[in-house]
């Protein structure tokens, strides 16, 4: 669940974390009796994730843990349901739906697993450790427990924590510190793992060779497709122009999708807000007129910045009349063995209601197709229309976004799930190939007037007359 706009960068960035991990610091709940076992107030630990949740008739108080720590986060107040199911919106207007043993978050496909506890955990009653050493340790500590993909980038983290932690002390600036915790993540080359520290700067890193949307990106592309690949028509657009259509000659239809979010003026934008401008779009777009006169539709994900992969799944609904796999999702579950995951959660393609498009799909992807743009172009690999991928490998990040806070009171991100083929595969890394490799948005294709990408898929799916 991500948005990668530069200009909104540092501030969605905090705003997330301080839903899930480093808001204002709450008092531990006062003890009580023991709740019976079938409501949700009590005290909960997610099957992976490193949270406990103290959840209350009126509000759920959020922990971040690990083997370093305790720190409080943001609470939650109820916005509805009873006490076997009820409903807590953060700040940010994210919706967490508690029940006994499972926790859903609004836009998140699946759930996560809930153990009940006692009580909160006693490092949660106690002030986390503070210092440059302590703040190491914590963010160490928090990819050691977390992060899936080490072993697949050949990256040994506990070299990487003999080789830094000596750099750190007492007397350790916030500058040095920053650098140090900068340098221990830059070779894994994850857009996922970011880190927001206030005064001193935000770091990420990239896929090398690729480049991360930015608004600038998305208004010279859109300017170059319009005028080059429609002639100079202008896109019908939806969401904010977050959505773009229009119809091609030859019967065929092209869809532009630059995010899974952001769609509406309310602030905080809410999943349910999103989804029915998406919603809205799509009725607009998927008419039974158009349906059924369509001889094939180009998906143009080429500059997408994520968001919900919920919204993405929704997308995919329009595109079949079958129910079929999407991905499945598992977490990182175990400090001490790195191979440990959660139970993987297959997640389905439903088919919408309504009018739906199931003839030949081509999927436009490139470098800048990051997270929720991925896990739509994973869930239409088994789509049971004929649908091919062009242009050139995705981004390679697929999972929800982990926020996690420092006891300094920084910021940071990584991902802790892996996105599964049927077959156990995941693509996080080199990300999802093309089946038809094509350059995507280069200097040459730019100076030359091409759009390779385009032009391909306009020749290989079927036209009319």
């Amino acid at each position: 669940m991500t948005h990668r706009r530069t200009a909104v960068r540092r501030t969605a960035v905090a705003a997330v974390a301080l839903a899930l991990a480093g808001g204002t610091a709450v008092a531990p709940a006062a003890a009580s009796a023991a709740p019976s076992p079938h409501t949700v107030e009590g005290v909960w630990r997610t099957d992976g994730y490193g949270t406990v949740l103290s959840v209350e008739r009126d509000v759920l108080r959020q922990y971040q843990t690990s083997a370093a720590g305790c720190l409080p986060g943001a609470s939650a107040e109820r916005s509805g349901g009873g006490d076997r199911s009820a409903s807590y919106r953060t700040a940010d207007g994210t919706v967490l739906t508690v029940r006994p043993g499972a926790l859903r978050i609004a836009g998140s496909p699946g759930e996560r697993g809930l153990r009940r506890l006692e009580s909160l955990p006693a490092a949660c009653a106690r002030p986390a450790p503070q210092g440059p050493v302590a703040a190491f340790d914590m963010f160490w500590q928090t990819f050691e427990e977390n992060y899936p993909f080490f072993a697949a980038k050949g990256i040994d983290w506990r070299a990487v924590r003999d080789r830094h932690r000596p750099r750190i002390d007492a007397g350790t600036t916030d500058a040095e510190l920053f650098a140090v915790l900068s340098d221990m993540v830059r070779p894994l080359y994850d857009a996922h793992v970011r880190i927001s520290a206030g005064e001193q700067g935000f770091f990420y890193e990239k896929r090398p060779g690729t480049e991360i949307p930015t608004a600038d990106m998305d208004k010279t592309v859109k300017a170059y497709i319009q005028e080059r690949d429609l002639g100079g028509r202008p896109l019908q657009e939806f969401a904010r122009g977050r959505i773009g259509y229009a119809d091609l000659p030859g019967g065929q239809g092209y869809l532009r999708v630059t995010g899974f979010g952001g769609y509406t003026e309310a602030k905080p934008e809410t999943y349910a807000d999103s989804l029915a401008a998406l919603d809205e779009a799509l009725d607009t777009v998927f008419t039974r007129e158009r349906t059924t006169a369509l001889t094939g539709l180009i998906i143009d994900l080429r500059v997408n910045g994520g968001g919900s992969d919920s919204l993405g799944l929704r997308l995919a609904g329009r595109l079949t009349d079958r129910v079929h796999f999407a991905y499945a999702k598992r977490a990182r579950n175990d400090a001490a063995d790195p191979s440990r995951f959660t139970r993987p959660q297959p997640q389905l393609v439903r088919p919408a209601q309504g009018p739906r498009y199931t003839g030949p799909v081509a999927v436009l992807t490139g470098g800048s197709t990051v997270s929720a743009g991925e896990t739509l172009t994973q869930a239409l690999m088994e789509r049971p229309g004929r649908t091919i991928r062009i242009g050139q490998p995705t981004q390679g990040v697929f999972s929800d976004v982990l926020p996690r806070a420092l006891p300094n009171g920084w910021q940071f991100l990584l991902p802790n799930e892996e996105f599964l083929t049927r077959d156990g595969r995941t693509f996080d890394g080199p990300g999802i190939p093309p089946h038809l490799t094509e350059p995507v948005f280069t200097e040459e294709e730019f100076a030359r007037n091409r759009d390779s990408a385009f032009d391909r898929a306009r020749e290989v799916l079927p036209r009319s007359g």
